[in-house]
């Protein structure tokens, strides 16, 4: 059981949570993510670490209530606890000094990449960060990612904040140099900031979230295409070149199930939305 120190709303429909993980908090790296289960009939919910704290044997992870298990995580409240989560999984992200770097966050990844941005900064890298979400209101992190980068925009899907679309991108990128790219979010932006970073022949890199179920290569779930070779998201990954990802291939898998997932949630919320796995 990790209990839950810190329950706080990013934004609406995304929260953080802080919880009690020693252990955990001790091995954690920028990058790496955990599995958490809400109870002991719940399913396995792969979240990428947001922070971490050795001395205080914290780790901290950010969540979209869009299904069952993200909605019935979100009732849990400050002093109760998660049942179980395992981590941190999967490898590292390439901490050093590059140079110039683009970092670009969509959504509730804007959290993750905080920690990012200041690991790079921290290896004395200048940053040049974007943030983005599809509407003004979903965006959060704005003081914190403009306070540790060297230049900071915004951008939504419907302009409502700061730049409509990432388009401007391309003229950021042929006016600037920069050495390396890295990109959370979901996977069609990624695809389009790898698309734009491509002809500008910089190295990009992605951190992709298929669907996964052990997170430690024995499923398979996880799988996706990379330079023609098959890989697992979880043990070769999460994070990928963006330029040799098969975006499309990732886009279908992670749909596989969406009726399923619409079903499940609608079934909860008929029966109260409670911790009773539905029944």
């Amino acid at each position: 059981m990790y209990k839950i120190l810190k329950n706080e709303e990013l934004a609406p429909k995304i929260k953080l949570f802080e919880v009690y993980a020693p252990e955990m908090a001790e091995k954690a790296k920028p990058g790496q993510f955990i599995i958490v289960i809400v109870d002991e009939k719940g399913e396995r919910v792969p979240l990428t670490i947001a922070d971490y704290d050795a001395k205080k044997g914290t780790i901290s992870f950010v969540f979209n209530e869009v299904g069952k298990s993200t909605k019935q995580l979100g009732l849990l409240k400050e002093g109760d606890s998660v049942w179980n989560i395992t981590g941190p999984l999967g490898n590292p992200s390439e901490i050093k000094l590059f140079g110039r770097v683009l970092c670009v966050a969509g959504g509730v990844m804007i959290a993750p990449m905080r920690l990012q941005v200041k690991a790079l900064r921290d290896a004395g890298n200048s940053v040049v960060t974007v943030i983005g979400a599809r509407i003004k209101d979903l965006l959060f992190y704005e003081d914190e990612m403009k306070a540790l980068s060297d230049e900071f925009y915004v951008a939504t899907d419907d302009g409502s904040k700061g730049f409509k679309g990432l388009d401007f991108l391309k003229d950021v990128l042929a006016k600037e140099k920069f050495d390396r790219c890295v990109v959370m979010g979901p996977v069609v932006m990624m695809k389009n900031v790898s698309e734009i970073t491509k002809p500008f022949g910089i190295p990009t890199v992605v951190t992709l979230t298929p669907i996964m179920v052990d997170g430690m290569g024995m499923c398979g779930v996880c799988r996706v295409t990379v330079g023609g070779k098959m890989m697992f998201g979880c043990v070769d990954g999460p994070e990928f070149d963006g330029h040799k990802v098969d975006f499309d291939g990732l886009i279908k898998r992670q749909r596989m199930f969406l009726p399923e997932e619409r079903l499940s949630s609608l079934l909860w919320e008929l029966h109260g939305g409670c911790h009773c796995g539905g029944k």
